[in-house]
């Protein structure tokens, strides 16, 4: 595996994808966008079609949005999540909560247990949820919340209900739901014979084709966290055909009260903790966006060197981390097939 080291402050980390598609691009080319908002953040949608309205598009792209948001918002007190979490064992779910939950099951199993969307309760404790946050998180508190989490203590059944074996199992899909969105409004463009197109929802990528501009794959970018007031980037990509999801604790933290630790919103399932590993973000590409922003949040919370061997035996994923050292240095590592701006 190749390795870089790049030297930041250590206190300004952060990331986030950047599509590189100018005003000039859009009207020389013929490339549309498309914005709006989705899953509590936002959606752009870079596209070379026009044989469709834009007002047109935004109807179906929302509708979509809104669907996703009635099975799997946490949220929505209306949502089947949300009743599923109250208790409710007769609803019965739809084909997207059945297709995210079992992409939940197939990651779970492959990262040992890391990946596990039964955090729900935690998340809520910590305060990252839609409930309310506990004033403080002891070890005890921990361990009794850790009781009533475990992928395990669920089931699909046959008529697809969902079944818990303690009545506090808290399912939350955050981790898959929004790449799991990016997916589903890529499949409504390739329903209408779009060929050319990036689909972008809060930093979650899909892009299918190449760019109307340069007749070559979609650039995206890393920003780099060692900046100012001018907009840098660590990292550029080609990105064709594939998606890209990053996760990090750059942003999405709240200070404990007691220790003064950092308190991270990816929550470790095995020990309940949310103080952040020396992980700082962690990058994925992947065949399809929900497979990506899975395994981005897997490999947040896993053991440094067991995240890298996962992703060396899945020959469909490819990752790409920013950690801090014990020296306050950042390192940046890629797996072995990552791709380079020239070859991808």
């Amino acid at each position: 595996m190749q390795s870089t080291l790049v030297v930041l402050k250590k206190y300004s980390i952060f990331v986030f994808l950047f599509v590189f598609l100018s005003c000039k691009e859009q009207s020389s080319f013929n490339v549309q966008q498309l914005r709006g908002a989705a899953l509590g953040t936002t959606y752009a949608i870079s596209y070379s079609n026009i044989e469709i309205s834009k007002d047109q598009l935004k109807r179906e792209v929302d509708s979509v949005i809104d669907v996703m948001n009635a099975s799997m918002s946490t949220y929505i007190q209306s949502s089947d999540i949300s009743k599923i979490n109250r208790g409710d064992d007769q609803l019965v779910v739809d084909e997207h909560f059945i297709k995210v939950y079992e992409k939940a099951t197939e990651v779970w199993k492959k990262t040992n247990g890391f990946f596990d969307p039964t955090v729900g309760a935690l998340v809520n404790a910590y305060g990252f949820g839609p409930e309310k946050a506990l004033s403080q998180m002891n070890s005890k508190q921990r361990d009794s919340i850790l009781l009533f989490t475990g992928w395990q203590k669920t089931k699909l059944t046959p008529a697809n209900t969902i079944l818990k074996s303690h009545p506090n199992v808290r399912f939350d899909f955050n981790a898959l739901a929004k790449g799991y969105a990016v997916d589903v409004v890529a499949d409504l463009l390739r329903s209408k014979n779009f060929n050319s197109f990036l689909v972008e929802i809060g930093g979650e990528i899909v892009a299918e084709g190449i760019s109307p501009k340069s007749k070559k794959p979609w650039k995206v970018a890393v920003d780099d966290p060692n900046q100012d007031s001018q907009r840098n980037f660590i990292k550029i990509l080609s990105l064709t055909n594939k998606a890209l999801a990053t996760s990090g604790n750059y942003r999405k933290y709240k200070i404990d009260s007691l220790s003064g630790k950092r308190i991270a919103h990816s929550i470790n399932p095995k020990t309940g903790e949310a103080f952040p590993s020396n992980v700082l973000s962690a990058s994925v590409i992947a065949p399809d966006c929900m497979t990506a922003d899975a395994y981005a949040t897997a490999l947040m919370v896993m053991p440094f060197d067991e995240s890298k061997a996962l992703i060396e035996r899945e020959p469909h994923l490819e990752a790409y981390w920013i950690v801090e050292s014990t020296s306050g240095t950042i390192e940046e590592y890629y797996s072995s097939g990552f791709p380079s701006e020239e070859s991808f």
